[in-house]
């Protein structure tokens, strides 16, 4: 789950990291009072969405006094601004954050993150803040410093000196640096945080320390032990068939192809997109429906990918092992025959059951296309998607 940067940053706040002041508003004419209580001078307004890049899309101005972040809360707010990260549609501004004006010496980046190939955390720093972190990376990496963290010690003091000694930082400023990484590290268990990222973090005229931006997204499957997250969630931020799907625990991503995906597993679900693309077709989605899967749950899935009228044909790629093909066959046949659906199905599965489910499948009357290896399905998928968008086109 993701945030807000304001959201984000009133977190940072309680575990003791240096955050500007500033305000959340959703009606432009809130920007006139925000200003002045800070201060009346020179103000940020930034618009508040699930994107980098927002500056250069025209969704973050400097202004100097009330006047002018009303103006420009006008004119950020309901816009649809597009950034590097939201793609060609953009994103609707519903909020800004108005925050005070600072003088920066220095932007340097502080990020942390699970490195999986490690199996702990790690905290990366770069001298090169206020661009994006995969850019540095590709064009110069040496400018990237790395802690690892151990999971049963946790960040060392020593540590911090490292990566604050590798931003250039000096006196004060060193332990200002070590002060702040324990906080996020603190912040980021706590929360149990699958991405916590301050970019920039900068060096201001007076040698002080402050997150400038700051993203943080959560482990959803941890999201039982925070329920005050909850309130956090701003699904106007993400695509509604995955909002609905979440609602079915069902793991769902909008892609931009015409071959909807019914998949078990991550990993099955990954390689069925690959596969596809192989056989010259483009997936419309990466669609997990889990091991413990029921009829009810493979019908809302099939639900789920009908929504999405990009669709010309769906691939359903099982393992049968928790989920016996049975099961699916049972929930397939009650989607089609329930929702009507209009596309043509091609289904491949393996494992437990999977004559009884192929029995179900022959019996049901219904116009299924089977296949024996994901290859075979993939092929016979792809030929009828592109003729079914031949017709419509």
């Amino acid at each position: 789950m993701k945030i807000h940067e304001y959201q984000a940053k009133a977190i940072l706040a309680k575990y003791g990291v240096p955050v500007p002041q500033g305000e959340v508003i959703f009606a432009a004419a809130d920007a006139t009072a925000v200003a002045e209580r800070l201060g009346g001078g020179t103000v940020v307004v930034k618009a508040q969405i699930h994107a980098g890049g927002r500056g250069k899309g025209g969704g973050v101005k400097v202004v100097k006094g009330p006047a002018e972040a009303r103006a420009a809360a006008e004119k950020i707010l309901g816009m649809n601004l597009v950034t590097y990260q939201t793609g060609p549609s953009g994103q609707v501004v519903r909020s800004l954050l108005i925050e005070q004006g600072l003088k920066i010496k220095r932007e340097l980046y502080l990020g942390i993150v699970l490195d999986r190939a490690s199996e702990r955390l790690v905290l990366m720093v770069s001298p090169e803040g206020g661009v994006e972190i995969e850019k540095v990376a590709e064009e110069t990496p040496e400018r990237i410093f790395k802690e690892f963290v151990h999971p049963g010690i946790g960040l060392s003091a020593y540590q911090g000196r490292k990566l604050a000694f590798a931003l250039g930082l000096e006196g004060p400023q060193v332990t200002q640096a070590v002060k702040m990484m324990t906080a996020l590290y603190q912040a980021y268990v706590s929360t149990d945080a699958s991405l916590l990222e301050i970019n920039p973090l900068i060096v201001t005229e007076d040698g002080n320390l402050l997150a400038l931006d700051a993203k943080m997204s959560f482990d959803d499957n941890a999201r039982f032990r925070h329920p005050a997250f909850k309130d956090m969630r701003d699904t106007s931020e993400e695509d509604p068939l995955e909002v609905e799907a979440s609602k079915f625990n069902l793991n769902y991503i909008k892609l931009d192809g015409t071959i909807g995906c019914m998949v078990n597993g991550a990993g099955l679900a990954m390689a069925t997109m690959d596969i596809i693309k192989l056989a010259g077709g483009e997936p419309a989605n990466f669609l997990d429906v889990g091991g413990g899967a029921n009829a009810e749950q493979i019908k809302n899935a099939f639900r789920i990918l009908m929504m999405d009228k990009a669709v010309a044909a769906v691939f359903i790629n099982i393992f049968g092992g928790i989920l016996r093909c049975d099961i699916l066959a049972e929930g397939v046949i009650a989607a089609v025959k329930d929702l009507g659906v209009p596309v043509p199905i091609v289904i491949r599965m393996e494992g437990t059951n999977v004559e009884k489910g192929k029995q179900m499948l022959e019996e049901s009357g219904l116009n299924f296309t089977t296949a024996d290896t994901m290859s075979e399905g993939a092929e016979k998928v792809v030929a009828l998607a592109k003729t079914a968008v031949a017709r419509t086109s």
